[in-house]
């Protein structure tokens, strides 16, 4: 058995399928509980597909409040998606750099000029139409279809899966629990204000049913939660073995030439593609503790601690390398020199940052 709670039958004192039954529980809730987000259309308002599509990509893997500033920015540069499909994609990775997972701003850009080229400037309205645009899989889907176009999809993010594990008592890790994670969660869906439903699941996760220390007696789903009941609301979600992430090494060369720097852009596939980087080693399992790979021959100072980033699959340690130059070196092939005090507006991703932290922490 992977949850305690009875089946899908399970009905309310009314008849009522209980999941449907506490549909409109929530949405009450949500009618005066939803978050104030710059990107959610106001109550009775009209959401701008755009408007959602943008968030949503930018929300992927991301935090509300990481997202809030950046997603502002981009609105007021490119209001619409002509004027995003129209950008030049290098001063979107500009604007997305520090915001991480890079391909999403390509594929921002890609569906941007997608959206333009084959749907003339409008989003498909159907989560099948949604799913074939560049950077749409299915939950980017359900939720702009929902959201934006009033379908019924089935939204879930890792607010909506902690919700129902809960409220359902599953005992199983959410790796493993979510074909029952979507079943119970198409089961409760409502026909009827799907779009609100589906941000009032979000919110009552990231404000309430929260990974540490829910606050059950303010919940507007309490009645029936099971981990409540049995008292496992701080054990559930359970979680599942994590693998231990492979380290891999590399140097990276931090070049002056009076007020510039040296610089070059990165491959605009795989790994932060299309950002810009301090030359370096590739990434390895023997890394370049003496400087091999610098990209010209000068006198080198290592820094005492290397820098230090987590991705997703593997974690890094670069040795850092700085020098002064004098100033009529050329740029060796593939790099460019740029002002140091210009490195905030280039499309530096955040391990490229921590070395230009590092650097100045060392000054």
């Amino acid at each position: 058995m992977t949850r305690k709670s009875s089946t899908a039958a399970e009905t309310s004192k009314t008849g009522v399928p209980r999941e449907i039954a506490a549909a409109p529980r929530l949405l009450g809730w949500y009618d005066g509980h939803r978050r104030a987000l710059p990107w959610r259309a106001l109550p009775g308002e009209t959401a701008d597909p755009y408007a959602v599509w943008l968030s949503e990509i930018m929300l992927q893997q991301t935090t509300v409040a990481a997202v809030k500033a950046y997603y502002v920015t981009f609105l007021a540069l490119w209001p619409d998606v002509a004027a995003l499909a129209a950008a030049p994609v290098e001063e979107i990775m500009k604007r997305w750099a520090g915001l991480g997972y890079y391909s999403r701003a390509r594929n921002l850009h890609a569906c941007a000029q997608a959206v333009v080229a084959a749907h003339g400037g409008r989003f498909p309205g159907t989560e099948a139409g949604l799913r074939a645009l560049p950077g749409i899989g299915p939950y980017t889907a359900a939720a702009i279809a929902a959201i934006a176009f009033g379908q019924r999809a089935v939204v879930i993010d890792g607010n909506v899966e902690r919700v129902i594990v809960r409220r359902h008592g599953i005992e199983q890790p959410v790796a493993l629990a979510k074909p029952e994670i979507r079943r119970l969660a198409d089961e409760a869906t409502p026909s009827g204000r799907p779009g609100d439903y589906a941000q009032a699941m979000m919110d009552l996760g990231a404000t309430i049913c929260t990974p540490r220390k829910p606050a059950c007696v303010i919940c507007p789903l309490a009645e029936g939660c099971v981990a409540r009941a049995s008292g496992r609301q701080d054990v559930l979600p359970l979680k599942g073995v994590k693998a231990a992430r492979p380290l891999r090494l590399g140097s990276v060369f931090y070049i002056r030439r009076e007020a510039e720097v040296l610089v070059r852009t990165r491959p605009p596939k795989g790994l932060l593609g299309g950002m810009t980087e301090f030359p370096g080693s590739a990434w390895d399992a023997l890394g370049d503790p003496e400087g091999k790979a610098a990209p010209m021959v000068a006198v080198y100072r290592k820094l005492p601690a290397p820098v230090e980033h987590g991705f997703t699959h593997f974690e890094l340690r670069l040795a850092v390398f700085v020098v002064e130059i004098p100033g009529i070196t050329p740029a060796p092939e593939g790099c460019r020199w740029v002002l140091e005090a210009g490195l905030a507006g280039e499309a530096l991703p955040g391990l490229m940052r921590k070395v230009v932290a590092a650097v100045a922490a060392d000054a």
